[in-house]
């Protein structure tokens, strides 16, 4: 986006791809069919220690900036859930079309790109390989889009962070984010006994709440939102999970007592949940009146399991870490950039977009929306 940004305006640009192809990212997303972008994209749908920061580019590049490349490109895409718009091909379709803009644009690109020195004497000059072969190049403009830690079997490194402290920059302390949860507690039997069962939930931490579906799995719990509150969670902290989010449990147990009275309470809850999810629960919550009518489970009871089916507390052991994530939290301090223009208060003319800057997008679209819109900010002012 940057560089086909800047070619339009007549700049000279040169993209240095680390992998064998360009794109990675954008191919695997959204289970090949590239989840590209938000309709609802706003500055609440970012965390960052600046949370202002964001505002100005996504503002100059919008969402639907972007839907209208989509349009001109002529690719098909739909609304999935939540303003989350997917290829209705492939993600292909996607990279083909920001290939032929570059393109157009007379951006050059390599790939095999390995740099390994930078330095910034009166101009930036770069030392490694293109294909294995030595090369030394300068440039006036230096743009870091490195992306982060996240997924590092499609190339993700810390080369970007580096780069950023070789310059004298503050690089806040990085972690996954948008990744499953892992469990060592008696959850993790659980959770592997209901591998691949899915229900909606409400998933909260602190004062963050996401309510989309959660996954279980072998290892722990995955699902959207698990994904989201894992940006806001922190090592040793519960997590409440809402099995029944549109329910006042104990409201419903105490009505279905009255009209329901001779029946059992996990045929009960059959009725809301998963059966297989329901005998779970009744081993762990009621399984020494299983047997018994719910018109004789006494009050405390019921009130009990209520609560846990409204706020069941969970003590994730950790994450699945940067082999799943999404996305790498943390990154360049915003304060050390041009909200308008994404260059460097340190260094003229040393740009950094995307992930490798402090700002994550929530999950449905957002990061890409980032990528798009900081891009385009270092690229219309380069």
């Amino acid at each position: 986006m940057c560089a086909l940004t800047a070619g339009m305006r007549g700049k000279r640009v040169l993209v240095l791809e680390k992998s064998n192809k360009v794109g990675k990212k954008i191919l695997m997303s959204g289970g090949g069919r590239c989840n590209f972008t938000n309709l609802h994209t706003q500055p609440d749908n970012f965390l960052s220690s600046n949370p202002h920061f964001c505002k100005s580019a996504i503002s100059r590049y919008t969402q639907w900036d972007f839907i209208n490349l989509v349009n001109r490109h002529q690719i098909a895409y739909h609304e999935k859930t939540l303003g989350q718009l997917f290829c209705d091909n492939s993600s292909k379709d996607i990279l083909i079309a920001l290939l032929n803009e570059c393109e157009a644009a007379n951006v050059t690109i390599k790939t095999l790109a390995n740099i390994t020195a930078v330095e910034n004497p009166s101009h930036f000059k770069l030392t490694g390989s293109i294909d294995k072969q030595s090369v030394s190049l300068t440039c006036n403009s230096l743009v870091v889009a490195t992306g982060g830690l996240s997924i590092p079997s499609l190339g993700g490194s810390d080369f970007g962070y580096q780069l950023a402290k070789q310059f004298d920059h503050l690089v806040f302390p990085l972690r996954a984010g948008l990744v499953p949860f892992t469990f060592t507690d008696g959850f993790k039997q659980l959770s592997e006994k209901l591998s691949g069962s899915s229900v909606p939930a409400s998933v909260t931490v602190e004062n963050q709440t996401f309510n989309e579906n959660i996954l279980f799995s072998h290892r722990g719990l995955s699902g959207p939102a698990i994904l989201q509150i894992s940006s806001y969670w922190h090592e040793g902290k519960s997590i409440s999970v809402d099995t029944l989010p549109t329910l006042d449990a104990l409201q419903y147990l105490q009505d279905e007592k009255k009209n329901q009275p001779k029946l059992l309470l996990r045929n009960i809850l059959s009725q809301q949940l998963p059966r297989k999810l329901v005998l779970e629960l009744e081993r762990l919550w009621w399984i020494d009146k299983a047997e018994m009518p719910i018109a004789q489970m006494n009050d405390l009871l019921l009130n009990t399991i209520a609560n846990n089916l409204n706020g069941w507390q969970l003590k994730p052991a950790g994450t699945e870490g940067y082999r799943t994530a999404e996305v790498t939290l943390g990154g360049l301090d915003t304060n050390q950039l041009s909200s308008k223009t994404m260059m460097s208060n340190k260094v003229d003319q040393l740009y950094f977009i995307g992930e490798v800057v402090d700002v994550t997008g929530h999950l449905g679209g957002f990061n890409f929306q980032w990528a798009w819109s900081s891009g385009y900010a270092a690229g219309i002012s380069i």
